[in-house]
Parts: C-alpha cells; sequence; structure tokens
C-alpha cells in the first residue's frame, strides 16, 4: 500500500514540474489592418489623366507629406490611397479642367518590427502583410550562440508584453503575430 502511494506521489510530482514550464502563446490578435494607409517612407505614383506634366512618383517624406506640381505639398501619412487621390483631384479642381487622378503605392516602407537583443543582425525590418515572431528572427539572422531561448519578449506598439519559448515558436505550439511598431527582444 505505502508502494502504491509512493508511486502515485511520484506521478503527481513528475506532473506538476511538467506543467511549471512556459504555456504555448497562442496569438492574441493584433489588430490587423483592416484598410491600408499610407505611412512615412512609403512611395506612391501620383498620376493625373492626360497631364503627364503633373505626374510624379514621390515617397512621403518624413513630415508626412508629398510634395506635387501647382499643388505644393499635400499631407499623405494616414490617408488610403482613395483619401490622397481625392484630396489631389480637388486641388487641381482650380487649376485642370475635370482632373482624375490615381494614386498607386510602389513601395510599402513605413511599417516596420524591430529585432534586437541576442540576434545576428539586430535592427528594423519592414513588416510586409502578416509577419510572426519566427520570420522575423529569421530576417535578423536567427538566434546568437549564447542566447536565452526560453524567454523571448514581445513588446507591443501599445505597451503589451508577452513572453514566448523559441523552441514553442519552431514546434508550432506558439504563434504570435507582430504588428506594426512592435518589437521582439531575445536576452
Amino acid at each position: 500500500m505505502a508502494r502504491v502511494v509512493g508511486l502515485w506521489m511520484a506521478a503527481v510530482a513528475l506532473v506538476a514540474v511538467g506543467c511549471a514550464g512556459h504555456a504555448p502563446v497562442t496569438d492574441d490578435e493584433v489588430k490587423h489592418i483592416s484598410e491600408f494607409r499610407l505611412s512615412r517612407e512609403d512611395v506612391v505614383e501620383v498620376s493625373v489623366w492626360k497631364e503627364p506634366e503633373l505626374s510624379r512618383t514621390v515617397p512621403v517624406r518624413p513630415d508626412g507629406k508629398i510634395t506635387l506640381p501647382l499643388v505644393g505639398d499635400v499631407k499623405a501619412e494616414g490617408m488610403t490611397p482613395a483619401e490622397l487621390e481625392e484630396t489631389v483631384q480637388k486641388q487641381l479642381a482650380s487649376l485642370v479642367r475635370d482632373p482624375r487622378v490615381t494614386v498607386i503605392v510602389h513601395d510599402v516602407n513605413g511599417q516596420r518590427v524591430y529585432v534586437t537583443g541576442m540576434v545576428g543582425h539586430p535592427g528594423a525590418f519592414p513588416l510586409r502583410n502578416s509577419m510572426n515572431v519566427l520570420q522575423a528572427l529569421a530576417l535578423a539572422g536567427g538566434l546568437a550562440e549564447f542566447a536565452d531561448r526560453d524567454t523571448i519578449k514581445v513588446l507591443r506598439a501599445d505597451g503589451r508584453h508577452l513572453e514566448v519559448a523559441y523552441d514553442d515558436l519552431v514546434n508550432g505550439k506558439s504563434k504570435v503575430t507582430l504588428g506594426p511598431g512592435d518589437t521582439v527582444v531575445v536576452p
């Protein structure tokens, strides 16, 4: 009887030790972008139909504006391409007869994620579509030799924090999607 109780106690202890590790982290649902908005460093082509001298491919400057002939500076940061089309069209209406404006986004450079700490190449990386922590670590050259694989931290742009283990990411037990401005820290 004592032997059965001893075996039962050992089994409970093993289960307790096994549960003491990190629980898998599932995606905490970053607010995914429902509508694309222009950011600084994005490159847009503003095309005015039948007015090639007014059409330009321009970057969104650090102050969030673009510069166009006749119109001058136009705020572009935070606008959708359709909103920018409408704004430019309104500003050209008094200068050009029936302006038809089209905005085409050439390069999306504004939204970034950051990877720092014990990785091959820490830095800022463009956020394309959706990116998870494992993909960001791959862009940063992977984990360094003495990196702490068990406590990778994700610092959300909104101030929230997550902690995830590298092995859980690789095995698919944890999947954490990154959003604009998120930082991955590898101690």
